[in-house]
Order: C-alpha cells, then structure tokens, then sequence
C-alpha cells in the first residue's frame, strides 16, 4: 500500500461569466498558462449575423485584462471602443445586456469563481481569506483542486441547465392567442368557478372565432401526445437567447420542422418584434367539434400556434437537451415491468473490485499497566483530591469575552457534590418516602456556559448512587432535537431534573409561570442545585462509595440516523477502565492543565475534560461554544497564558483559530505536548490538522503533538495516537481511491488523482490487556472482513457502554455482536459492540477511518460517505453562495433505492445566477468524482436549518423536514433523469396489423366471455299511447297543457329558497306561443334556423326552448357571458353564435344591453351580432299554427359543450332521439305527475339540460330547479330544499357536491338543529361525464349521514358527447358496485381485480345501472375488435337516443360520420355502435338486476383524448392528480399533461409562498414511486389557475396552451434534471 504525506499543487482556474450579448454569441477562450506567466487571452469573436469578418482582425489584439495588464475599466473601454461600429443600437434594451459572453478555453473552469473579476493575484488571496467564511472541516486543496480539474473536464460540454423560472414582480401579459378556448361553462359564475372566486382571473386573450375557425381548418397532423419532435418554434432563427448554441443542439435540430415564415414571437426579449398578418400566425389546434380527430393531436402534442420560443418553452427545450446528453453514470440494465415484481436486482457488474486480500485477525490491545494508587471508583478519586488537595484547582470556567470567571477547587467541588448528595437522597421526600433512591436515573439540564454547576451534579448523582443523564437545554416547545430527547427521557423512566436557578429563568414558561410541557416529555419536577439551595449533611451521614461493579454510573445521550435520541448505559466499571485506558494512552499526570473546547456533557468532553481529568487532579479550562464564536481565538490563548499541556478540540476549532490567528502575534504553543482533535476520524481532517500546523508552527507547536482520535458513544475511545517522540517522523496517510472506497474495498489510488482521498491514522487500539478489535461487514451477519476491505470497527472492550438503557431490543444487536469468518461459524464467544465507524487496520496495526456508518448513503449497490460528498461541494467555489460552509447531506428511500439529497445555506446575498451556477457544479463534481448522480440539490436561507445544541446541522431533522415539506428552500434543482436508473423497461407495443381470429383468441382467453351490457327492453315496457302522444315535444307540452293545465311543472328558487317563479302546463305553452311569435314577427326566422337561447338557468330559458320548437327552429343553449369577467367568458359566446351560424339571439333584457356594452366590444365586434331579440316584453300575439316536424328523425336542438381537451363540439340531437331518451329515464327513475325532483345543475349542455328544461314536459314531474350559483350565496340552499319538499330523487354535480362538503362538513351539527332532515332522499345522481369521484361521494354521504342520508342514496351518471346518458342509477337497479383494480395492470389496458388495500390498487365505482334501450360493449380502440372483460378498452354504445352526429359549418358530416355509425371488426358487423371516446370496462357481479339476472356493471376510467402514453403506457391524469394532491398539505388541487415526452405537473399552493419549492420534490417523489414516472416539470402557481369547467372538470389542454403561452404567472418553475 502506497503511503503519502500531503502535497501542495498550485492551481489555476479559468472562470466563466455568462451573460447576453443582444442574439450574437463573442466568445472568449483563455488558456491556463503556468502561474508565473502573465495570463494573455485573445478575443474571439464568431463570425454571426451582422459582426463582419474585419471585426475579426480588429479585436485580435485585445488582451483580457489579467495579471499587470490594463485595468478592468480601461479594458472595458478598449473593448466598447473597438466593437462599436459592429454592434447595432437596439432601442429599449437595458445597456446591462450588452456584455460579452464569456466561455471558457482549455482547461478553464465553467463557473464563476469568486476571482472572476478581480485584477490582481493580491486580490486573488485576499478573497480566499474572507474570515471564516466556509467550514473548513472538509477543506483540503488537494481535494479543490481535484475538483476543479473534474469541472474543467465538463467544460466541453457545458451544462445548459434552464434556470428555475421565479414569479415576476409584473405579470407580463403575453401578445399570442391561447389555443384552446375556454369552456363555454368558463363563461359565468357557474358551480365550476365557485371555488375560484377569489382566484386571480386569467387574462384571456382569445381571438375572433375566424381565426379560430381558420386555424382548425389547417389542422396540423403533428403525433400524439407521446411525441417527442420540437415544434417549429425552436428554429435556428429564434435561438438568441438559449445558451446552449453548440453541438448539442445540432442533432434536435436536424429533426426539427423549420419554417421561416413561423417564428412565434419571442416574450422574453424586450425589443418588440414585428407581426404578420392575423391569417398567417401557423397552424393552430383544433378547436371546434367539426374536426375533433384530425386535429385533437396538434393541440395535445407540439406548440405549434403557441410561442414555442417563450421562456418556458425554451427551458423545456434546454432540459430535452440536457436529457438528450449520455449519462456519467452507465445505466444498468432496464429492469423488466413484471406483473408481480416491478423493480429487480440489478445484475453485478463484473468489473466491480473486489477484496483480495486474508480474513483479517483480531488487533489486540497493549495490556494496562497497574498503578499503585488508582482508586477503587472514580468518587474515590474525588474523595481523595477533596480532602488532600482542597487548594489545587479543578475547573476554571470562562466569561463570554474569553477571561476566566471562577476558578473551583477540588475542596469546594467535593463538599458541594457532597451537599448535592445529602439533599437528593434526604431532602426532596419524606424519610418514609423519599422520591429518589439509588439507581434512579435524573436528567442534568445545564447549559453549557455552566460547566461548575453542571461537574458538582454529575458527582453529587454519583455519590448519591443515583444515575445521571445530562441532556440538552430545551430552547424551545418545538425545538428541532427536544422532541427525540422526550423519547431519552421516557425510555430512562426520569421524572426529576437538576438544574441551575439562571437556567431555569431562561426556560420557556407557560403564561402562569409553570415551565411549558415541551413535546413529547414526560412530566418532570424540576430541582434547582445552587448552593444556597442545598443541605449541609449531618456530622454522621457519609456517602457510600463502593468498590467499582457492573452497576451503571451514568447514561450519555445519542441520536442515531434517524434522529432517534437513545442512552447509553456506562457501568461504573466501564467508567473507571476507560479513564485508566485513557491515562495510559495520554500519559496523563497529576496537575497538569488541560484545556477543553468540547461539549462537557458527552464524548470526549466528558471523559477527558470531567471524569479522566479528576482521576488525574488535573486542572481543566472549560472555554464554552459561546466564547468560541465571539473569539475564535481565545482556546489559543488560554493554552498560551496557563502553559496548558493538552488541549482538547475539534477541527472546527482549528479552522477558527487559524483563520483569526493574526489578530495575536505573540502566541506560544510549546506548552502542548497533546493536542486531541476529537473528530480526527473525519477523513477530512486532515487538511485542518495540517493548515494549522503550517500557520502555527512557527508559534511552537510541534508536529508530533497533533494526536486524532475515534470514538463513539456506544463503545467510547476506540483508538487514539499516542504522541510521538521529538523528531519521530510524522505518520504516513493512505490515499485511497473513491471508486474503491465505494465498493467497499481498499486500493490505492493511481489512475485519477481526482477521485482520492487522503486518510491519517487515529493511532491504535485503546490500552486493555483484553480489548480486541475487528473489522466486520456493515451489513448483514458480522462477517470478518479481509485485509483490504473498508468494514464496520468493532470492539470487545471493559471500557465501554454496556446497554442502549430500556430498549434491549436495539441492544443485542450493538452490543452484543459475535463475529463469524467466512464459513460463518463465530470466532469466539466474546461479544464486540458495533461502533458505527467504517475503517481498515492498515500497516504496523494503525487504525484508519474513513468514515460513520450514520453518514453512509447506499445507492445502487455503492457505497458513499455523507462527509466526503460535503467535501466535493464545499470544494465548489462556495464563497460566493453558500452560508458559513453549511451543507448537510442525506439519503430519502424513493422506488426501491436511496436517493441522495444535499441541501445547503445560501448566504443573503447570493444571486440567483451565483446560486444556480454552484448548484449545476457541485452535480457535475460530484458526477466526476464520486461516480454517482444526486436526486436533489436545494438552498435554504441562512440560519434556517435545524441545529444541534453547538450550532452544527441537525441532519435527520432537516431530512424530516425536507420528507415533510417545511424546509422552506429558496432555490431547488432535481435531477432524478440521471440518477433513477432502476425504472421498469419501457414497453414495446405490439403492431395493431393483425386479423380478427388472432385477436380473439388473443382477448378472450379461457372462457372470458365478451365485454358487454345492456339495459332493460323499451319496446316491452312502453306505453304505446304515451309514446304516440310524446313523440314530439312539442305535441307533448300542448298535450299537457289541455288536459292538466293548472299542473305545476317548474318551480325556480332563489338563494333564501323562496319560489321566484313557477310555470304550470298552461302558463309554459302560452309563454312559448308568444315567443313563437315573436321570432316570427322580429326575427324573419325560417323553419330550420338555428337560434341561440342566452339566459340565466331559469323558466324564461324553458319557455324559449319550446318557443323555438313551435316556430320550427332549431335552439341551441348558451350559457351567458359573466359581466364581471367580459374579456375571458364573452369570446366563448361568440364563438358558438358564429360556429352555430345562428340567425338570432333570444335574451333578457339585461343580457341584451352586455352584448352591446362598450366593455363587450373590447373583446369582440359587438356590430355583427345576429338580430336579438329579448323575451321580457313580448307582444300578446299568437302564432298563426305551431310547427309539427314532417319526420322524428328532424333535429330538436343542438348541444355545444367545450371537452375536457378543450374541444369545442356541437352534436345534432333528433326529435325521436330526445323522446327515446326521457322515456328511458321515466322508466328508470319512475317519474310520474305526483313525483317532485330536484335539480342542482347547469342547464346548457348534456343531461343537465335534458333534465332542467324536457324531462318534466315528457313525464309529467315537478321539476324545482335551483340554479347553482345561488349556493354561493346561500350554501345549505341545496340539502334545505330537499328536507323542506321532502324530495325522493335530486340530481346534481360533482361541483355542487363538493362545495357542500367543503362548505358544510363541519356545520352538520347545527343543520340538525335547525330540523334538516335528509332521510327522504332515495337518490342523489351526480350528473358527469367522467370517472365517478368514489372519495367525494364516499366524504359526501358519511358526512351527512347525521342528516338521515342513506349511504345508498348517492350514485351517478354517466354520459358523452354521442349519447348524452348511457347509465342513470335508478330505483329499481342494484347498488353501485364498487372495485379495486391494479394500476399496474390498468397501465397495459388490463383489468385485474384486486383485494382493497392491496398495493398499487385503485378503487373504482360503477358509472350507474345502464338506461333500458342502451347496449355497450367494450372495444380496441385501434383493432375495433371485441373485447373480452378482462380488457380496457373504449366504451361503445348502440341506443335509441344517440345524438345524429357533430354539428358542422360546412356540413362535412362524413368527416365524423364514423363516430356515430361504426362497425366492428368482426362479431356483430350489422349493429351500428356509437365511440363515445372513454375507457372503461364491464364486470359481471353477483347482485341480481330486476329480471332477476346477474347484473352486469360497466366501469368508466377515463377519456381516451386525456391519457397520457408515457414509456408505451396509459396513463390516466386523474391517478397521477390523485397522488400529487396527496404529497402535501398545501396542494389545493393539480393537473397533468405531457409535451415533447415531458411530464408536466401544475399544483396550485393553497399555502405561503414560501412553501412552493417545498413542493417540487415531494411531487416527484410520489409520481416516481406510485406511478414509476419522472416528473419533468413541477409549475406551482396560484390557487384557482387551472381552469374547471361548469360540471367540475379540470381542462388540462387549456392549462397546458397557457402554460406553453406563459400566462400562467406562475410562483415557481422547476425543470427537472
């Protein structure tokens, strides 16, 4: 093995400035030259568009400024001088953006260093001495400059990470068109909005519906939304402002469309760009229900019509090139999607090092020497010392400014121990009943500018024979460690805790002066140990000091990974060997001084700096943490004024000392004959030990007094060097390799100077005849290692904790350890506790450690340190980011492996471009040097992370933080692409060309029987006279209005629940005779027109739908523009109006006057509106005759409704269609003239309309409709009406639902009060066209069930756009079924069905009993074939009222026609189906339906249009929206799409804003583990940002075109890595 003492290289760095030179790319490449050479660099300048060749010549001699050269200003001026006349003078830009852009030439670094413009290497140095302003503990040049010579390696390939896009001050509004228009439902106050009131409205910028029109009719056939090609956006023309302008992009470019004359406008540039005419903006999506499959894919997939070269577009685009790059790391082999097991091991890589070398042999300890005089126990010691040397001094403590404050003798710490003993045992009980007895445990709570009063209770406890546990001050109720110590405390069973009077003034008190009850603590009494508090004992009481036994003496605290805080118990034997071990080992002599900059109450600090030192009468000087950061120094000069002969510290403390050591010239350090660095075991000691030896030598210290050593709690001092003798040679170190270190074998690091790491020795094994160490695996049975294999120390000790104290679990497997050799039989019986620290015996039996099994990070199979990963970042330049050097580092368990996170301080004055540069180096660092990716990188402000008690990190709370979201970062970058490498194989779909015969035996396999369901017969179940009468509405009506003319029909609530208005059979006919004439008198209506009807959901909309049916019109429902919201709802409107080519507009009077408003004209032209004619003030004429239509098969009326996709689509509804349809639901529902029914709906579009406006008219019920925007007003409106009217069946939406859940969960109590009684209601449908909410209607129904709610009430519908209701949940049906499926499996479009609660299972409930008359059948998409029921696949339905098909401008019906008449592939060929464009399945269950047979229910999943094809699955957006609203408390609601093969998930924060980063990666996290997917983007915005439409559906393309468009105004951005 190679050994090497520590070298000195000079290094030298390039540095890299970016900035923006307007669209030209000036490149300055400087070379490294050796640092005695002047750096000289030319100026390079690209030949770009516009910067002519003579420029060329021209800058060649312009040098950059460097060492002597011209100074930075004068350069500045040289420069601008010399490329003025190439550099066009843009108006309105800021001068600011008219730097060059620097690069970096050969080996430069591609970062800006701190030295970046500083001029002269004196600046250079003074930079690097900025007092203190990094933690040194992992500084080491050898390491920096590793690390900078691994960044230079990427300067080639520079990262062109897309920065993290931060809410703006201003929101800009962008100039372009969104692409798809907003739900007609977007267009007023309707349910949909109600939970965005006070949502901040979109600023819609919609165009005319021409140009809507003409951009569907270019239609773009671009792929599906899988697809990964750029949109033509991205053209080398618009690259000005990417930074990624080299090779990197050549090859996405070779693919990309480019088209000159379609450069979308570029938002981010603040020059303003020239516009061509409206017409020729490019090839927009689709947005009109004509040509809803031809042109569907351009709006899912490309941004074409979007502008692409937006700032966020040109970021996704920057991290597709990322993405695009091949990984460091090798991937291992794609792990199979099995269906059982989803990720496997991955195979071993055979050229993986292994160890080589012999088992290893136990190390054995020199033998302890015996002295005369060492006590029986250690209070015999203090005895001793009491009585002989009262005088000499055993503690002096220090004042806050470093001068000592008291000195206590041994005489006062004995008799003041002695009082403490007398007053615990005699004093606090009765005689009969004292409250302590000896073997109680009692917690010290001292702080640790106290060590005097903290020394008297530790002895006054071991005297008393009580056991002492010394805890930390509890700062506050919440304090990150308080909580765990609460668990110390309890499993110790302590009830009293000592402590000083100051102390306890300062602790936090309950406003009754009680000190608080801190969380998670068991009731404590508290006892103040001052003197004059104490009990001078009686002449004849002695306190008993036994010999030393097995007893335990003391419990010391621990927090383990997780940051549970455990004791360990120390035996009074143990105690008493381990300071003989440890006066052997340090030579310790009686008197000497001994300076302790260490915790007082645990490890080292304790042993040597309070037990050891009093065995010995040594004098301690205790310098407390707090003078340690007031004056660094000052542990320098007491060692210096008391000629201190051993000084006790940590490198933090070295660190401190050296960078303040010039403050103080005449230091003397020959005193030192010790110098104990407590965590020398940190492998990045080293560089503190040797700096300080280099700055203070020349002070006196000696080289050989620099002694590390290796402890830990459980088996204390494991090993120590001795000091050495004058003049010895200094100890060799080993430098190993990482890579070898990683795989947990030892080799000597030769071919990348890189990747080393330096290690000193600790010394050897503590002192003891019969202590023995071992190396064992860290994992798994304690196996001896081999001689060159990195393991776990442990040791077989007297001198050693005995017990984790009440946990004896934990205990055998720490404490009681027995290693095993290669055969694994064990080596002996002796037992060996585990001491967490990772080493190797190396030469002549010196122990190295190189690392703590608390910090190890197991990733992929690899190991990897916690401290060495803080040492590469730390090495990254970090002055000019990160606060006080303070990095933690931790691994979180995400899909089956550990992901690494590193999270940091950032100082307040770091820039968002400094930050983000560090962050994008330190991944490279570590990619180069350690070989492994991190998954997260975050920067949090300064001081924010939770502390240890002495300042330091608090790592498993930050952990816990960062798992819980409150960490708060201000910066974020996640990169799981490059470091989960474990996900399962993307799956290769299997060509669709195959013939009918392979297909069935394909799907219907081992007696599946075919996937379908029907409803119950019509034609045995109608009334043939009804049926004749009713097969025209509008016969129907005047039908009802002779025969029952005073039969209320409708009634209309207002918000208190008054009836505002009613109509009667008589009163409706009459109203729709006047405003028959009224068309036909105003309007010169033609049989056949179409007229739009825009009213508020009421009577007056009712009666001008049959108004139209007797005048012969076709009516075609629009909700009204929302006067408040003109700009986003108003544009909608038209563009019905025109698509519809209505004749004209029947409206209120006050709907009339918005139409014509000035406001309205700013969104549209408000002079080409058709005739409009309001309904309020109708003449009293009637119509000459009332239109009968020739045939049933004539249109009745059109429905406009916007899909989710952002579709706009009119479909033709017949006359015998909607009789078809109301019979189907009087039969299913069994309406009669004596039923009431409730309707909570909208009434413009599907089966909402159906039900407000035809159903009542056809079956004769009352209908009491209520208008959901009065529930904002009034929101118990809704249930009130159902108790007061005693209603059996009410229909409403998912909105309405949810709105009473939120709104009135927590009132139930007094809506029971007030007499609410919901025990009449038989069914509550929801009305939707989507999957059915199970966990709304399930929060639903329980919290209302106090309300007398049947859990069998709440049920749903389900419809589409080509049969606006397939499935009704009606009286006589069965319960809706509910049940669990595998995601996993639904991912492949199978249906397994599993347990609930099994894992990856999604519950699911039937969409309702299928109306009678309808037939679906479940069919491939793509094959048309069959299905058989254990397959997923689209809904197709065969009914007597299905719509006739799209409603078209030009009447290209064959372009759709297909939708409305297909075929299957085989089976059935003659029936015609209808695609309704949703996913689902048909399951046969046990109940029985009314024939007595077993009932078939059908599941809906989805639409076809939504999903997303991800690594060749389906996925559904709900499940993934499902689980981000899970991942924190503070996600309102999300929403998914995908672009160019990119995840994007949008989570509006419901919280502070300070909590948005907080989301980025816990939504990642949760969508790679359930869902096996990398999250691309993470947009956080505002609540109420993602637009819903009237029945409570998210319109995700409508989110995805704002979000391309950048009008989201999002708080924060993230681009996954």
């Amino acid at each position: 093995m190679r050994f090497l003492g520590a070298t000195k290289q000079p290094v030298c760095s390039g540095t890299l400035l970016f900035a923006e030179f307007i669209s030209r790319f000036i490149l300055i490449f400087f070379g490294t030259e050796s640092p005695k050479q002047t750096r000289q660099c030319r100026l390079i300048l690209s030949p770009g568009p516009g910067l002519p060749a003579a420029c060329l010549h021209t800058s060649a001699p312009l040098p950059l400024c460097g060492l002597g050269d011209i100074t930075q200003k004068g350069y500045e001026k040289k420069r601008a001088k010399l490329l003025a006349p190439y550099i066009p003078q843009t108006q309105n830009v800021d001068p600011g953006l008219q730097t060059i852009q620097l690069a970096p030439g050969p080996g430069a670094d591609s970062s800006p260093s701190p030295d970046a413009m500083s001029s002269s290497s004196t600046r250079h140095h003074r930079l690097h001495r900025s007092g203190g302003a990094r933690d040194d503990r992992y500084r080491s040049d050898i390491h920096t400059e590793a690390v900078q010579a691994a960044l230079a390696k990427h300067k080639e390939q520079k990262m062109a990470l897309p920065m993290p896009t931060k809410r703006r001050s201003a929101f800009v509004q962008s100039p372009v068109e969104n692409c798809t228009p907003p739900d007609t439902s977007s267009a007023s106050e309707d349910e949909g909005s109600l939970r965005r009131r006070q949502a901040a409205t979109l600023a819609q910028s919609l165009q005319s519906s021409e140009f809507w029109i003409n951009r569907s009719l270019q239609g773009s056939s671009t792929s599906s939304s899988a697809s990964s090609t750029l949109s033509h956006g991205e053209s080398s023309k618009s690259q000005g402002h990417n930074h990624t302008q080299g090779n990197a992009l050549a090859d996405v470019l070779a693919h990309t469309r480019i088209d000159g004359s379609n450069v979308p406008p570029d938002i981010t540039s603040s020059v303003p760009q020239e516009r061509g005419p409206r017409g020729e903006t490019g090839t927009g999506p689709a947005v009109k229900g004509m040509s809803r499959g031809q042109s569907r894919s351009s709006m899912m997939d490309t941004a074409d019509g979007v502008p692409v070269n937006s700032r966020v577009s040109t970021k996704i685009q920057q991290l597709l090139n990322t993405l695009k790059r091949p990984k460091r790391p090798p991937l291992s082999e794609f792990f199979l999607d099995d269906a059982e097991e989803i990720v496997e091991v991955p195979r071993p890589d055979p050229n993986t090092p292994r160890p080589e070398g012999r088992q290893m042999v136990p190390v054995k300890g020199e033998p302890l020497g015996v002295v005369s005089n060492w006590p029986p126990a250690l209070q015999a010691s203090l005895a001793r010392w009491g009585a002989t040397q009262a005088k000499s001094p055993a503690l002096t403590t220090l004042d806050i400014t470093g001068k000592p404050l008291y000195t206590l003798t041994y005489g006062k710490l004995w008799s003041r121990s002695l009082k403490l003993a007398y007053t615990l045992l005699n004093k606090l009980g009765t005689k009969s009943e004292p409250v302590l007895r000896p073997g109680d445990r009692v917690a010290l709570v001292y702080p640790n500018s106290d060590p005097g009063m903290f020394w008297v209770a530790f002895y006054g406890c071991l005297l008393a024979e009580v056991i002492p546990v010394p805890i930390e001050v509890p700062l506050s109720r919440k304090d990150a460690g308080s909580q765990q110590i609460g668990f110390l405390l309890g499993s110790c069973g302590i009830s009293l805790a000592l402590t000083s009077e100051i102390c306890l003034k300062g602790l936090p008190k309950t406003p009754n002066g009680e000190i608080v009850q801190f969380k998670g603590w068991p009731r404590l009494r508290w006892v103040v140990t001052d003197t004059k508090y104490l009990t001078k004992p009686s002449k004849d009481w002695q306190p008993h000091i036994p010999t030393a036994n097995t007893d335990t003496a003391y419990i010391e605290y621990k927090a383990s990974k997780e940051g549970t805080v455990m004791g360990v118990a120390v035996s009074k034997v143990s105690m008493l060997t381990h300071c003989q071990a440890l006066t052997q080992a340090c030579n310790y002599c009686e008197g000497e001084t001994l300076v302790n900059v260490l915790d007082f109450k645990k490890d080292m600090g304790l042993w040597h700096g309070v037990l050891t030192s009093v065995m010995n009468r040594i004098h301690t000087i205790s310098v407390p943490y707090a003078v340690m950061k007031a004056c660094p120094l000052s542990w320098v000069q007491r060692v210096h004024v008391s000629k201190a002969r051993v000084a006790l510290v940590k490198c933090r403390d070295l660190h401190w000392a050296m960078m303040a050591h010039r403050e103080q010239k005449d230091i003397n350090l020959s005193s030192l004959r010790m110098l104990i660095v407590a965590d020398g075991a940190n492998p990045w000691s080293v560089s503190s030990c040797d700096a300080f030896l280099n700055v203070f030598q020349s002070h006196g210290l000696k080289p050989e007094v620099i002694c590390p050593c290796a402890s830990s709690p459980e088996a204390m001092t494991v090993a120590i060097r001795r000091p050495g003798a004058r003049g010895a040679p200094l100890p060799a170190r080993a430098v190993l390799s990482m890579g070898g270190l990683s795989h947990g074998v030892i080799r000597v690091n030769t071919e990348d100077k890189n990747s080393a790491l330096t290690v000193q020795d600790v010394g050897h094994v503590m002192p003891g005849g019969a202590t023995l160490m071992c190396i064992v695996k860290p994992d798994g049975s304690p196996m001896l290692c081999k001689t060159d294999e990195i393991g776990e120390i442990v040791l077989n000790s007297r001198a050693g904790g005995t017990m984790y104290y009440g946990l004896s679990g934990v205990t055998k497997n720490t404490f009681e350890v027995i290693p095993v050799n290669s055969g694994g039989t064990p080596i002996g019986d002796v037992t060996f506790t585990r001491t967490g620290l990772l080493g190797f015996v190396g030469p002549g039996s010196l122990v190295f450690v190189v690392g703590k099994t608390e910090g190890l990070l197991l990733v992929s199979g690899r190991r990897h340190n916690a401290d060495d990963l803080v040492a590469t970042a730390l090495a990254v330049e970090p002055v000019k980011t990160v606060y006080r050097g303070r990095i933690a580092v931790f691994s979180v368990n995400v899909f089956y492996d550990e992901r690494i996170v590193i999270v940091a301080e950032q100082r307040p004055d770091a820039s968002e471009e400094d930050s983000f540069q560090w962050m994008s180096r330190v991944l490279q660092a570590i990619d180069s040097i350690h070989q492994v990716g991190l998954y997260c990188l975050a920067l949090v402000p300064a001081n924010t992370l939770p502390k240890t008690p002495l300042g330091g990190i608090h790592v498993s709370e930050t952990k816990h933080c960062f798992l819980e979201g409150s960490l708060h970062p201000c910066n974020i970058l996640m990169c799981p692409h490059t470091c989960v490498t474990n996900l399962p194989k993307p799956r290769q779909k299997q060509p669709v060309g195959v013939g009918p015969a392979s297909i069935m035996v394909g799907n219907l396999v081992a007696g599946k029987r075919i996937a379908q369901a029907a409803g119950r017969e019509l034609a045995l179940i109608e009334d043939q006279e009804l049926s004749r009468k009713h097969q025209f509405l509008s016969e129907a009506l005047q039908w009802r209005a002779q025969t029952d003319p005073d039969h209320v029909l409708f009634m209309l609530l207002n918000a208190k629940g008054a009836a505002v208005s009613t109509a009667t059979s008589l009163q409706l006919h009459k109203r729709a005779e006047k405003i028959t004439a009224s068309l036909q008198e105003r309007g010169g209506i033609n049989t056949g027109d179409n007229v739009v009807l825009l009213y508020p959901p009421g009577i007056d909309l009712i009666a001008a739908f049959y108004g139209c049916l007797y005048a012969g019109c076709i009516p075609v429902t629009v909700r009204p523009p929302h006067p408040q919201n003109l700009a986003a709802t108003l544009p909608t409107v038209r563009m019905i109006i025109d698509v519809s080519k209505a004749s004209c507009i029947l409206t209120t009077q006050a709907l009339m006057k918005t139409l014509r408003s000035k406001e309205a004209a700013l969104s549209v032209n408000v002079k080409t509106w058709p005739t409009i004619i309001d309904t309020d003030d109708l003449s009293r004429k009637r119509p000459p005759h009332i239109y009968k239509p020739p045939t049933a098969e004539m249109l009745a009326y059109l429905d406009f409704s916007v899909s989710t996709t952002g579709m706009l689509t009119g479909v033709k509804i017949s006359h015998a269609a909607v009789s078809a349809l109301c019979r189907s639901i009087k039969l299913q529902c069994e309406l009669y003239s004596s039923r009431q029914v409730a309707i909570c709906l909208d009434p413009y579009c599907g089966l909402g309309f159906v039900l407000w406006c035809i159903s009542s008219v056809y079956s004769g019920h009352q209908s009491i409709l209520i208008p959901p925007m009065e529930l904002e007003s009034s929101l118990p409106l809704w249930l009130s009406t159902l108790s007061q009217y005693k209603i059996r069946d009410t229909f409403c939406s998912y909105s309405v639902m949810e709105l009473c859940t939120k709104g009135l969960g927590t009132q139930t109590e007094a809506l029971k009060a007030r007499g609410l009684n919901l025990s009449c209601v038989r069914s509550c449908v929801v009305v939707a066209e989507e999957r059915p909410r199970l966990t709304l209607s399930q929060s639903f129904s329980k919290l209302f069930k106090d309300l007398g709610l049947s859990p069998r009430a709440v049920s749903t519908a389900f419809g589409s756009r080509v049969n606006l209701a397939i499935c009704l949940q009606g009286t006589a049906g069965p319960d809706p079924s509910t049940v669990y499926v595998d995601m996993k499996s639904l991912r492949h479009d199978r249906v397994r069905l599993v347990e609930r609660g099994a894992p990856q299972s999604l519950p699911l409930m039937e969409s309702g009993t299928i109306l009678p008359g309808v037939r679906v059948i479940i069919v491939n998409p793509e094959t048309k074939g069959p299905l058989g029921d254990s397959h997923l696949g689209e809904i197709w339905v065969n009914s007597p009222h299905n719509a006739s098909g799209y409603y078209t401008i030009y009447g290209e019906e064959s372009l759709q026609a297909a939708h409305f008449n297909m075929r299957l592939s085989f089976g059935e060929p003659h029936t015609l189906w209808a695609r309704t464009g949703y996913l689902g399945f048909v399951r046969r269950t046990e109940l029985l339906d009314a024939a007595g047979d077993r009932h078939d229910a059908l599941f809906v999943v989805g639409l076809l249009d939504e999903t997303l094809e991800l690594r060749g699955l389906r996925y559904h957006p709900i499940d993934i929206e499902t689980s981000v609203s899970r991942a924190h408390r503070s996600i309102a609601e999300s929403a998914v799409f995908t672009w160019t093969n990119l995840l994007v998930v949008v989570a509006e924060l419901s919280g502070s804003e300070q909590e948005a980063l907080d989301l980025v990666p816990l939504v990642t996290n949760v969508v790679l583990e359930e869902h096996h997917l990398i999250v691309g983007v993470v947009v956080v915005v505002d609540p109420g940002v993602i637009p819903i439409n009237s029945r409570g559906e998210k319109q995700r393309m409508h989110l995805r075109d704002s979000f391309l468009a950048d009008q989201l105004d999002p708080i924060y951005v993230a681009y996954n890595m």
